[in-house]
């Protein structure tokens, strides 16, 4: 069996997450609790595994005998008791703990809301809750992936939990808690399952790893769970993997590294930004197809990129960083603004992606002006445009006056810079045109092209395109496009 099952949380107290944990204790230490639960927060963080040791609490013999045992006051009438003064635990041992450890309990119903989503399931569901449980203390209904239910089924649910029958209870589970309507959330008690921390995930790594009897370092554990991306799940199917390369032997920190190649993951990345730096695209391809031979993640190494263009924004606002993990190439403000947003666009490609290494190639052709991503399909390859403008214009825009300093041709870049972060179809076309003037209010932009022209001149391109050159200019701009003459 794989770790991740097998050493699945039974008990709140093998939680690893600290506030869930005391969460839990609280709601279940007092003489009631709630009928609908919401659990929210990023995949592989136990919102599962929590669920069922809450239905195991709820239904546990011995815990249910100690509730609501009966006990005599003062004066002689019979009322119920609270639970005991110790945390409530489900004993893992009495029939109705086993049975929801094996997945047999028939009054535990786990639904997948995303195979489940539609109005019929919901209504059986209706029809169904209103038996009492077979065996059980409370039916409990964990319905996983909530989020996935239609508009209707979740009409016909919420009428459930308004008015739900004593003998029930719902769980509900999603990683996109904006999904849910709020008449649902606000009729549940709201869990929300927070990244993992580093400390929380080590310490569920070495109580797998002291079950195993695995001797492991701590700088080991560390880099574990910083490579697990605070995900309790992805970390032990790391862990699997190292122990299994380990073979019997004590895990140390340069073993973990060897298996992920981190360090070179590293110096590689650094690598790549001093060719993004360059604008050399295929020094930054030639590298990629290395990495894709040395059999590196491309996740984790798109995942390593973003993290020192991260370093490098905060100390661009003045954060003291690690400077050994800087880059030592110079990437202005702007300049990082955009390349976080081409990898975080990368690394949401990457998700879907038939080829791993794919969208961070295609992020390096856009970075380095090879081609205009949005117009793939549309256009030809700047360069194959950019070489047939260079042998009908001149190479250098005709500049006129400069604005405040600074010259025309450095404002007429800063132009297309910025409004290449808001449409890149349009500084691509600004690409194959050249600036006539540029004036304290007046812009004239020149091409040979009637096409570029038009594109130029629709609505959209054209507010973009002033409101990027008054705000260069500090002040109302005019935008004109002409037709170079023959």
């Amino acid at each position: 069996m794989v770790f991740y099952r097998k050493y699945r949380p039974q008990k709140i107290e093998e939680l690893d997450s600290s506030a869930i944990r005391e969460t839990l204790y609280s709601v279940f230490s007092g003489e009631s609790y709630p009928h609908a639960f919401l659990f929210t927060g990023p995949k592989g963080l136990g919102k599962t595994s929590t669920a069922r040791i809450i239905a195991k609490v709820i239904n546990c013999e011995k815990l249910v005998a100690s509730h609501w045992s009966l006990v005599v006051d003062k004066k002689g009438l019979k009322t119920k008791d609270q639970l005991p003064e110790t945390n409530p635990e489900p004993c893992n041992k009495c029939e109705q703990c086993l049975s929801i450890t094996n997945g047999t309990n028939i009054d535990i119903l786990e639904i997948d809301g995303a195979s489940n989503r539609g109005i019929d399931e919901i209504r059986d569901l209706r029809e169904k809750i209103k038996f009492s449980p077979a065996y059980a203390n409370k039916k409990v209904y964990i319905i996983d992936e909530v989020h996935m239910l239609t508009t209707e089924a979740f009409n016909a649910l919420l009428k459930t939990l308004e008015e739900p029958p004593a003998h029930a209870i719902f769980i509900l589970c999603t990683t996109e808690p904006h999904k849910i309507p709020a008449t649902i959330s606000s009729r549940c008690f709201h869990i929300s399952f927070k990244i993992a921390t580093n400390e929380e995930l080590a310490r569920s790594f070495a109580r797998i790893a002291k079950s195993e009897k695995i001797t492991i370092d701590k700088d080991a554990l560390d880099l574990i769970a910083n490579i697990s991306d605070g995900s309790f799940r992805d970390g032990v199917k790391a862990l699997e993997e190292i122990m299994t390369l380990a073979k019997g032997e004590k895990i140390t920190k340069e073993l973990i590294e060897r298996k992920y190649k981190i360090s070179t993951v590293d110096r590689q990345a650094l690598k790549l930004l001093e060719y993004l730096a360059l604008k050399d695209a295929k020094k930054s391809l030639t590298l990629v197809s290395k990495l894709v031979e040395q059999g590196i993640d491309i996740k984790y190494f798109v995942e390593e990129v973003a993290s020192k263009i991260h370093l490098m924004l905060l100390k661009e606002a003045g954060v003291e960083q690690n400077e050994k993990e800087l880059s030592q190439e110079n990437f202005t403000l702007e300049e990082i603004f955009r390349i976080a947003g081409l990898l975080e666009k990368a690394a949401y490609q990457l998700k879907f992606s038939v080829l791993p290494q794919l969208p961070l190639e295609l992020l390096i052709v856009e970075w380095c002006g090879i081609l205009s991503i949005d117009a793939i399909g549309k256009t030809q390859p700047k360069q194959k445009e950019d070489a047939q403008i260079k042998k009908e214009e001149p190479k250098e825009p005709v500049i006129e006056k400069p604005i405040q300093n600074v010259r025309s041709d450095d404002n007429w870049r800063l132009l297309i810079d910025k409004i290449k972060i808001n449409n890149h179809s349009v500084a691509g076309v600004l690409r194959g045109v050249s600036l006539k003037s540029w004036e304290k209010d007046k812009v004239i932009i020149e091409t040979r092209f009637k096409f570029h022209k038009e594109k130029l001149e629709e609505t959209k391109a054209r507010l973009l395109i002033e409101k990027v050159c008054e705000e260069i200019s500090g002040g109302k701009t005019s935008v004109s496009i002409q037709l170079k003459e023959k």
